[in-house]
C-alpha cells in the first residue's frame, strides 16, 4: 500500500530560512504527520556540509556561504537548479539511509533516461554523473528517524560558481546541466518528473499542495 506524501512547490526560497523550516518540521514531527517533499530553487549560495573542509572553498566572491548540517562537502545552489528536499520517515518508506541515497540517485538516473541521457552513480562519491560530469548532488541529515535536506539537479543554471569551489570536495570535478545535454525542462515539469520517479521507487503516493 503506497504511503501518502505531501508535495509542495515552493518557488524560489532563501536557503537559510528553508533550512530552518526543515529543522522545525523535523523537530515537531510525530508518527501521524505525513512525510513531505519540497520542490524549490535558491538564490545563489554556497553550502558547506557538516564535516566540510575549508580548503574546498576556493573563491566565493560575493556569494554567501552557509555552514549547513547536511552530509557531504561544499556545493553551490542557484536559480535554474531544481532542489528536492525529502522530509521522510525512514520507517514508513522501509529504508535505511544507504538505501534511500541509492533510490534518490536512481530516481535522477531514471529521469535522465526518459530523455535519452545515460547517467550513473559512483560508489566513492554520492550524486549522479553524465560522462564523469556531475549533474546532481545529494546530501541528507537524519534526526530521530526522519530525514531532511535532499538533492539538487542542474537544469539551466549558471555553472561558473562551481569553479570557485571543489564541488562536493573533489578538486577539478566537472559539472554539467540538462540544457547542455540538449534537454529543456522548466522547473515545474522537472519537479513533476522527479517526484514521479521518487514516488515509484519509495512506494509513495504524491498529494500535491498548492
Amino acid at each position: 500500500m503506497p504511503v501518502p506524501v505531501i508535495i509542495r512547490n515552493l518557488g524560489q526560497q532563501d536557503y537559510l530560512q528553508t533550512w530552518q523550516a526543515m529543522q522545525r518540521f523535523t523537530n515537531n514531527r510525530k508518527p501521524d504527520i505525513p512525510s513531505e517533499i519540497w520542490l524549490l530553487e535558491h538564490p545563489p549560495v554556497f553550502t558547506q556540509g557538516q564535516a566540510g573542509k575549508a580548503e574546498h572553498l576556493l573563491d566565493p566572491g560575493t556569494i554567501p556561504v552557509v555552514q549547513s548540517d547536511r552530509g557531504g562537502q561544499i556545493t553551490y545552489h542557484g536559480p535554474g537548479q531544481l532542489i528536492a528536499y525529502l522530509l521522510l520517515d525512514l520507517k514508513s518508506v522501509d529504508r535505511g539511509i544507504r538505501g534511500l541515497v541509492t533510490d534518490m540517485e536512481q530516481s535522477v538516473i531514471g529521469l535522465l533516461a526518459e530523455h535519452g541521457i545515460p547517467a550513473a552513480s559512483r560508489p566513492d562519491a554520492p550524486g549522479v554523473y553524465v560522462d564523469k560530469s556531475k549533474i546532481a548532488a545529494l546530501g541528507l541529515r537524519v534526526r530521530r528517524g526522519y530525514t531532511y535536506h535532499g538533492l539538487a539537479l542542474n537544469l539551466d543554471m549558471d555553472l561558473e560558481p562551481f569553479a570557485r569551489i571543489n564541488p562536493c570536495g573533489y578538486p577539478g570535478q566537472a559539472v554539467t546541466r540538462l540544457k547542455d545535454l540538449g534537454v529543456d525542462l522548466d522547473m515545474d515539469q522537472a519537479g513533476r518528473e522527479l517526484v514521479a520517479q521518487l514516488c515509484r521507487r519509495l512506494n509513495l503516493q504524491p498529494r500535491w499542495q498548492t
